[in-house]
């Protein structure tokens, strides 16, 4: 098993190289199409005080007047060498931009996951496990309810009940006005979005996992379990569950690129202070040291995603590396 996974690991990365390389440059081939003026971005109103000449240095200290080879280029030995350049819309450097934001993206979105998981193994074993009855019929119109519902929506339903309505729940930032940094107030401020990240993710893990936990309830392994006697809580959760979980770890890697975009979202809606915003004010001041680098995190955590499923395939079923 070991064996096999240094393998998929080994051949993902050399699979990851290449496709990094060409996205980094399709970022910057697009920004160089954007209608958007970086200087405009860089000198906001001061611009129309400045000077042709003052503009002119600016572009050239930019390098904005180089071609787009010559930029990426630039960049990418910049890169390699360990410098992730300068952010000309946030005037510090990316590696500190993508170092503040990124732990916050990463634990919404990782606890977005969970709940994800959590509601979609519940709510899917107990409908299939109750085929046909009132919680079954109920889950799934739901499911199928909410697959259309982009997350930005939700997250600003949300806001209207629970925070507008009940007052439950703060209604956007990662704390209270000019209260510090602390373990119940990033709680607190992470319910909402978290629950809605979540939310958004399940209809079709639900729905999947349900279709599974169907199909593996009639396999004989499964009736031969109940054959012997044993409680139909053990046959659902010792005997048919697991076996519903290979297709169920698959799909999850599957869903990492909507993971990732409904984070965006959300964190857009609430105002967490995340990679979201970044990307936003990166991609209007076509700044390409940032949008390059936020567009490479994006597609490594795809990457990751999926080889995590791959190894955990792997792991709850060795099988699946020989068929490899």
């Amino acid at each position: 098993m070991s064996r096999a996974i240094g393998r998929l690991v080994l051949r993902r990365i050399g699979f990851a190289v290449p496709v990094l390389v060409v996205v980094a440059f399709g970022v910057f081939l697009l920004a160089a199409a954007s209608p958007f003026d970086p200087v405009h971005q860089y000198y906001g109103v001061e611009l129309f005080g400045a000077s042709a000449a003052d503009v002119a240095q600016v572009r050239a200290r930019l390098g904005l007047d180089d071609p787009v080879l010559v930029q990426f280029w630039h960049w990418a030995t910049g890169v390699f060498g360990g410098d992730l350049g300068a952010s000309r819309s946030f005037r510090q450097p990316v590696a500190r931009v993508v170092a503040e934001r990124l732990p916050w993206t990463l634990l919404l979105t990782a606890t977005g996951l969970a709940l994800a998981v959590v509601i979609a193994l519940v709510l899917g074993t107990v409908a299939a496990w109750r085929q046909g009855g009132w919680i079954d019929r109920f889950v799934t119109a739901i499911g199928h309810a909410l697959e259309g519902v982009p997350p930005f929506v939700l997250a600003l339903l949300s806001i209207a009940v629970f925070s507008l309505g009940l007052g439950w729940l703060p209604v956007a930032g990662l704390t209270d006005a000019g209260a510090p940094v602390s373990f119940g107030q990033v709680a607190e401020h992470l319910a909402l979005p978290a629950l809605v990240l979540g939310i958004s993710q399940s209809p079709w893990l639900v729905l999947h996992v349900r279709q599974s936990m169907l199909t593996s309830l009639s396999e004989d392994h499964v009736t031969g379990a109940r054959a012997r006697g044993l409680a139909e809580s053990t046959v659902v959760l010792r005997h048919a569950l697991p076996t519903a979980l290979l297709p169920f770890v698959t799909l999850i890697g599957a869903r990492v690129p909507e993971l990732v975009t409904g984070a965006v979202l959300v964190e857009e809606v609430f105002s967490w202070p995340g990679l979201a915003a970044a990307v936003v004010t990166a991609a209007m001041a076509v700044d390409y040291p940032l949008l390059a680098i936020l567009t490479l995190v994006a597609t490594a955590a795809v990457l990751i995603g999926s080889l995590f499923a791959d190894i955990a395939a792997i792991v709850l079923d060795p099988r699946v590396a020989t068929d490899g």
